[in-house]
């Protein structure tokens, strides 16, 4: 055999093993010659008599992430071009037959009348633990790092290589449900407890042991393809299977408002797989898997969350021309809530990290979050002891400026005042080297204006965390009108360093992300002056995909913040910039009210100590007037929600705040939650088409006013017939 992706030896014992090594890849992934490969190894194994059974294991830490979704992508480039030259009908067939090629592999290998084990070394995700599922026993390392799952749903897929129907057999019925929905990842002996491995031992051993059970006399047959199996959970149609099925269709509903096809085509694939013997079963997940193979959510979601993320976390806008930098230590000036996360984060990246603030028991404070939080993983078996005794003498935490020297990076997260921001600025700049890096994590004050109190603009630079900073994965990188290549680099350094995701944006009042949000915020806020029901908002932005309603999230970031924010910018705007209705509403609740947020226990929402967050009663009577809930379009609501974030994000295209739509749809989804589905803020326009968006958007903007106006940019693309990605993707700046 002319092996590519994998060795493959035989024993004297007559015990084969498939090692999977990609050269040149740092991790195994599926593509078309992993699947060539693993056919003509399924062949030979078959093909034989000599072998007794084979072993599939990994060459690398890990045993795989699963399958090249480049690869899926390319079959539905192939479906467009084929229909054109071929025809539609010839076309869908070579399209369905890509797509069920690897669970067709599969099955070949699960009936080929010999044993397989798989020995899972590592992380084994997605394609790659179909893979094991396909082998009759599975033996997982029992380690810290170790993994298995199906996170398909996350990208607007699912499992299409058997994994709806080898789990749904493996397990109840609703676990196997909760599990293919919710994508999780499990632990060595979560995955054991589940019944989705047969054994788990050390690392060193667990192709010892699956070479074991072959020698043993394991059996090369499924547990579905010997008379007499019965699922779990029993058949569909009984009194077991009835108290399951209308269940779970409600809890589909329920979480994903429709909006996810995928989700609704696990609910189809595994309802109708378990009336079916296996081979049929698994033909009605590949025909599900075509159709949502070629939806558009998937096609956004697959671009923006693994594509455009891949790219941006591999460092796409670091300039080339800046040698790699290597980190060591990095400041962090303030120890509050931000600087007190970003702390963490660095430490946890292993950087030396020192922490400062006005003084020893405020640093102490913040070094303390560190420990709470490290004890918090210890408690739930993520770390062990000498972890967080580790991480936290990695900590610094002292009012002494002069302990900055040596850092390599600085990053601010003071009080957001001008002043207070150029006195820490000037303090650490006496004290750092002239080539390190300063950046200021401030959330709306230019970049431009804040480096004016650095001795060197150039090595100044924004470097904006989301809250809280040890859960949220973007960060906002901002560049000042000076700042240099090298400041660039270093921040994307830095930012790759303790795993986050970078964007990149020019300055502006409220950078990308902050815009969008704050628009989104506000639409609730005149939604609710208007007097649609609170409770009606809140539900309505959750149908439309966002995470939390406008009105929750207000409490969240905090309504006094948001009132702050207002009037500063009334202050540097004018009176014209700001809303009365919103203006009011937020004066009502913060100054005469005492309401703000969830930080005091009470905004829009109140938090008991004890119990869950519930609509403040006394909302209503802060409405000048009530609607009618029953006469409300809920659609239209949805619409305001999502379409005033993403006229917000063509806007700072059109000004090149934002110069990337990677950028601005991974910014969106990871920042602010903006409807995973669509792929992202310039996503959702692009794939409803220009022309239909500024048609909407006319009519929203004739209803409900002049923050519906579609761009200039947007108009002209319209005309055009133009996306975002084909005008300013990667493609397009090549060709100019």
């Amino acid at each position: 055999m002319n092996l590519k992706n994998f060795r493959f030896d035989v024993d004297a014992e007559g015990v084969a093993l498939a090692t999977w090594d990609m050269p040149d890849r740092s991790m195994n992934v599926i593509t078309v010659g992993v699947m060539d490969d693993l056919d003509a190894i399924v062949d030979r194994v078959a093909g034989d008599a000599a072998i007794k059974g084979c072993v599939v294991t990994s060459g690398k830490d890990s045993f795989s992430g699963g399958a090249d979704l480049t690869m899926l992508e390319g079959l539905g480039r192939e479906l467009g071009k084929m229909s054109k030259t071929e025809g539609p009908e010839k076309a869908m067939k070579a399209f369905f037959d890509g797509s069920r090629r690897l669970s067709q592999i599969y099955r070949k290998l699960e009936k080929s009348g010999k044993p397989w084990a798989a020995a899972i070394n590592g992380t084994c995700l997605g394609g790659a633990f179909e893979l094991a599922l396909a082998c009759h026993y599975r033996v997982l390392a029992d380690h810290d790092k170790a993994r298995v799952g199906l996170p398909e749903i996350k990208i607007g897929l699912f499992p299409g290589a058997g994994g709806t129907q080898r789990v749904a057999r493996l397990m109840p019925t609703g676990d196997a449900l909760q599990m293919l929905f919710k994508g999780d990842q499990l632990r060595p002996r979560a995955a054991k407890s589940a019944n989705l491995v047969h054994e788990i031992a050390p690392a060193g051993e667990v192709v010892a042991k699956a070479k074991a059970w072959i020698m043993g006399g394991g059996k090369g047959v499924a547990p579905w393809d010997m008379e007499g199996f019965k699922t779990p959970s029993g058949k569909v149609f009984s009194g077991a299977g009835m108290m399951i099925w209308p269940a779970a269709n409600a809890i589909y509903r329920r979480e994903t408002s429709d909006n996810y096809p995928a989700a609704k085509a696990i609910l189809h694939a595994v309802y109708e797989g378990l009336q079916l013997p296996m081979d049929l079963a698994l033909e009605v997940e590949s025909r599900w898997f075509a159709k949502i193979l070629r939806s558009k959510e998937a096609a956004a979601m697959i671009r923006s969350l693994f594509v455009s993320m891949g790219e941006l976390n591999k460092g796409a806008r670091r300039p080339a021309n800046v040698p790699p930098s290597t980190l060591k230590k990095v400041g962090v000036l303030g120890a509050g809530f931000m600087g007190a996360g970003i702390a963490y984060v660095s430490a946890l990246a292993g950087l030396e990290v020192v922490l400062i603030d006005r003084d020893q028991e405020s640093a102490d404070r913040g070094k303390a979050y560190s420990e709470k939080l490290m004890t918090g993983q210890i408690a739930k078996g993520r770390a062990k002891t000498a972890d967080r005794e580790a991480l936290l003498a990695r900590i610094t935490a002292t009012p002494d400026y002069a302990a900055l020297a040596g850092c390599d990076l600085v990053v601010e997260a003071v009080f957001e005042d001008r002043a207070v921001k150029a006195e820490a600025t000037k303090k650490a700049e006496a004290v750092i080297g002239k080539d390190a890096i300063f950046a200021s994590n401030t959330s709306t004050l230019p970049i431009s204006s804040l480096a004016e109190a650095s001795r060197d603009a150039t090595n100044f630079i924004g470097i904006h965390f989301f809250s809280p900073v040890e859960k949220m994965m973007l960060v906002e990188i901002i560049m000042g009108a000076k700042t240099g290549d090298r400041a660039l680099a270093v921040a994307l350094d830095f930012v790759r360093a303790i795993k986050k995701t970078p964007i990149v944006v020019n300055d502006t009042r409220g950078f990308y992300a902050n815009r969008c949000v704050g628009n989104y915020i506000k639409e609730g806020h005149l939604m609710f002056m208007e007097g649609v029901p609170a409770a009606m908002i809140e539900n309505a932005a959750k149908m439309a995909g966002m995470p939390v309603g406008p009105l929750s999230l207000t409490d969240e970031v905090a309504v006094d913040l948001a009132w702050k924010v207002l009037q500063a910018t009334k202050k540097d705007l004018g009176p014209a910039s700001v809303d009365p209705a919103q203006e009011t509403l937020l004066d009502e609740l913060v100054n005469k009210q005492g309401r703000l947020g969830r930080k005091n226990g009470k905004g829009f929402y109140d938090y008991p100590e004890k119990g869950q967050k519930s609509l403040w009663q006394g909302l209503a009577a802060l409405q000048p007037k009530k609607l009618d809930p029953d006469a409300l379009d809920v659609k239209e609501l949805k619409d305001r929600l999502l379409f005033v974030q993403a006229l917000e994000a063509a806007r700072t295209m059109e000004e090149g705040v934002v110069t990337d739509p990677r950028e601005a749809d991974v910014g969106s989804i990871l920042g602010f939650g903006f409807a995973p589905y669509s792929g992202g803020t310039l996503s959702f326009i692009d794939f409803m088409g220009a022309k239909a968006f500024v048609a909407r958007a006319d009519e929203l903007e004739k209803t409900h006013g002049a923050r519906f106006a579609a761009p200039k940019l947007l108009r002209e693309m319209a005309e055009k017939g133009e996306t975002f990605y084909g005008r300013f993707g990667a493609g397009a700046k090549k060709a100019a």
